[in-house]
């Protein structure tokens, strides 16, 4: 039996600049993006019959690759052409559709777990390659290459997305003393609304090359070099400023990204002391990242009154946790 486990991700700067309209236009996309300690976990053990089941939030039992109805489960078990006598089981920390990479946690997660269970040791690149074509290029998910970079490597990164379709990903140095200053200083409220992010993304990648949203592109890619220098050089104070200004041109990226309710809750956040914040993932729901000084954390907790998620970083990434 095989057991995997990948981080969900918190995405810092730069969303939609990995979007293939964006950094093919431009020349690059760049976001900093961190993992943390919620996790997706995959499990795989030999199958009795000679056919196919895979337990989520449904259990398919089935005859064939062809007839499982789970896409990434489906495409996953394809590139690996492992056809039947196989038990796939998968359990979270979080559900999907909240605005942490969820999906594409899955699939890195499961690649793993099938590379494993046929005894290979692969590269946290390859893991992340691998997840991009089958979301991106397999399943043509409207998705940028971020989430999955961040399931697979872990940790507090830089990552650039050239217009030739490499990715780089650049881990900060004293990594985890950084992502334990940056946990004193960030809140995370749920906020509820599961969504999907597919029709979100999809009038991205259709806008963000042209006019207006390119423009404010551009202003994210400098915005993670900003991210970048202040991570690097210490200076803590300035991420709630960059956090708050990202997120201005996030929401203007797409017209269902934000609502009042949304933005109130946002300002309730500022008003109580926090110096920036952002919606996480690619918008209308989920969860509510704010950035404030410690001292300041019990009184944002009281305005917003919502359920807070408490998380810490992942300095890992994926990784097999059993097999045997």
């Amino acid at each position: 039996m095989i057991m995997v486990k990948t981080p969900f991700r918190i995405s810092l700067v730069g969303g939609g600049t990995d979007l293939p309209a964006f950094y093919q236009k431009n020349g690059y996309g760049a976001v900093v993006s961190m993992a943390i300690k919620k996790y997706m976990y995959v499990m795989i053990h030999p199958y009795f019959h000679d056919k196919l089941r895979v337990k989520y939030s449904q259990t398919e039992d089935v005859d064939s690759i062809d007839q499982l109805k789970h896409p990434l489960a489906r495409e996953c078990l394809r590139m690996m052409k492992l056809n039947t006598g196989i038990e796939i089981a998968s359990i979270a920390d979080i559900p999907a559709g909240l605005g942490l990479g969820s999906s594409s946690s899955f699939t890195v997660c499961l690649l793993h777990a099938l590379h494993a269970y046929q005894g290979r040791h692969v590269t946290k690149e390859r893991l992340a390659s691998e997840a991009c074509q089958i979301e991106i290029d397999q399943l043509k998910e409207p998705i940028g290459k971020q989430d999955q970079y961040a399931a697979a490597y872990g940790g507090l990164n830089f990552v650039r997305f050239n217009a030739d379709g490499s990715v780089k990903v650049d881990r900060f140095l004293n990594n985890t003393k950084l992502l334990s200053e940056l946990m004193q200083r960030l809140l995370i409220f749920y906020i509820g609304r599961p969504r999907s992010a597919r029709n979100i993304l999809t009038e991205q990648q259709n806008s963000i090359g042209e006019g207006e949203k390119f423009k404010s592109g551009q202003q994210l890619v400098k915005l993670t070099h900003d991210m970048q220098e202040a991570l690097i050089s210490g200076k803590m104070d300035h991420i709630g400023e960059i956090l708050h200004e990202g997120w201005m041109l996030k929401r203007g990226l797409a017209s269902n990204i934000t609502d009042s309710d949304i933005d109130r809750i946002y300002s309730f956040g500022l008003n109580a002391g926090a110096s920036g914040g952002k919606l996480l993932g690619a918008g209308a729901g989920g969860f509510m990242l704010f950035y404030c000084d410690p001292d300041a954390k019990k009184n944002i907790r009281e305005k917003i009154g919502l359920r807070e998620i408490c998380i810490e970083g992942d300095g890992e990434g994926s990784k097999v946790i059993y097999a045997e």
